[in-house]
C-alpha cells in the first residue's frame, strides 16, 4: 500500500508540477496564462471567481506544493515514517490549489493516496 501511495504522490507532483513550472515561466515571460491544446491551463477557475487572479506568485506557489508532493512520494517509497504524516498534512494545501485551478484529477488521486495512507496508519504497517 505504501508503494501505491508513493506512486499517487509522484504522479500528482510531477504530473501537475512540470506543466505548472512551464505555466509559471510562460506567465512570467508573457503576462498571460499558457494555453494547452486550446484550453487555458490555470485560469477561469474558482480562484478567479473568489477574486484571486492568476499570477506568477500563485503559480510558483502551486509548483512548490507539487515539489513537496514529489518529496512525499520519495519518502513514501523509501518507507520513511514521517512521510505518512506529511502526506496527510499536505492534502488540505493541495486541495486548495486543485479546486482553485479546477484540476479534476488532483482531488481524486490525492484522496486515493490519503485513503491508502490512512489505511497504513490504521493497520500499523
Amino acid at each position: 500500500m505504501t508503494r501505491a501511495a508513493a506512486v499517487c504522490s509522484l504522479v500528482l507532483g510531477l504530473g501537475f508540477g512540470l506543466p505548472g513550472a512551464f505555466g509559471a515561466w510562460y506567465y512570467a515571460r508573457n503576462g498571460e496564462v499558457w494555453t494547452f491544446l486550446g484550453f487555458l491551463t490555470y485560469s477561469e477557475g474558482p480562484f478567479e471567481r473568489w477574486g484571486i487572479p492568476t499570477s506568477t506568485a500563485l503559480l510558483v506557489g502551486f509548483v512548490a506544493v507539487c515539489a513537496a508532493e514529489v518529496v512525499v512520494g520519495v519518502l513514501l517509497w523509501s518507507d520513511a515514517t514521517i512521510a505518512l504524516w506529511l502526506a496527510v498534512a499536505l492534502l488540505p494545501i493541495e486541495l486548495v490549489f486543485w479546486i482553485g485551478f479546477a484540476l479534476p484529477f488532483g482531488p481524486l488521486l490525492g484522496l486515493a493516496r490519503t485513503a491508502l495512507v490512512v489505511a497504513i496508519l490504521v493497520s500499523g504497517e
